[in-house]
């Protein structure tokens, strides 16, 4: 269960408080893939922020009893002064990981950053750094992945694997995705959240709710 409880969310201005949510209510429904739809500046990135603790409301809440992700393949949590190894390590240490050996590998392996993977993340390339945030994200049991553009995860053949490995934990976990690339929210997708104007509407039918976003 996510659930927004009287959920308000702005950001000041020159203008006056510029609203993203104001007094939302709203229950993300379980056990579903969902795509997040919307119009540029309908509040898709600052709702997977929200979600993922790394802005928090102005007013209200946000209740859950599952263990969410960071947003996937976004830098989040990845320190530029610490290697790539010392991020994996302090990630795995405050996700809990017992084994953060055998963490550490599995990053590692999956990352594909070679000798690299100790030297500073300052030093990485636009398109290094993504990978090791994804590695870090998927090597960990989350019950709901956060997946911000997965598409823009490294070069095509890295793209390729993040999406099996993606698919392969949407088997027994669910995902949350923003895209806006229609075919990936139909590949990993089976329903959908639009957002208008500040209010969320969930589509239980995928092609009801990507009409719907089309419609705005």
């Amino acid at each position: 269960m996510i659930k927004l409880e009287n959920l308000t969310k702005y950001y000041p201005s020159k203008l006056g408080n510029q609203y993203v949510f104001k007094d939302i209510t709203f229950e993300i429904p379980s056990n579903h893939n969902i795509g997040i739809l919307g119009s540029n500046g309908a509040g898709k990135s600052t709702l997977f922020r929200l979600l993922a603790g790394s802005e928090f409301p102005n007013k209200g809440n946000i209740v859950t009893d599952l263990n969410l992700s960071w947003p996937v393949a976004l830098m989040t949590g990845i320190h530029p002064h610490m290697t790539g190894r010392e991020n994996t390590r302090f990630i795995g240490k405050i996700n809990g990981i017992a084994d953060l050996d055998a963490y550490e590998k599995r990053v590692q392996e999956f990352a594909e950053l070679g000798n690299k993977y100790d030297l500073p993340v300052r030093f990485y390339s636009s398109g290094m750094r993504p990978r090791l945030a994804f590695a870090c994200s998927i090597a960990i049991d989350f019950d709901v992945y956060l997946i911000d553009e997965v598409t823009s995860v490294g070069d095509a053949n890295f793209r390729r694997k993040a999406k099996e490995a993606l698919l392969e934990r949407s088997e027994d976990a669910n995902v949350i995705m923003v895209s806006h690339e229609m075919d990936e929210i139909r590949q990993f997708c089976d329903s959908t959240i639009v957002l208008d104007n500040g209010n969320l509407t969930f589509y239980n039918d995928l092609e009801q709710g990507i009409e719907a976003y089309r419609a705005l």
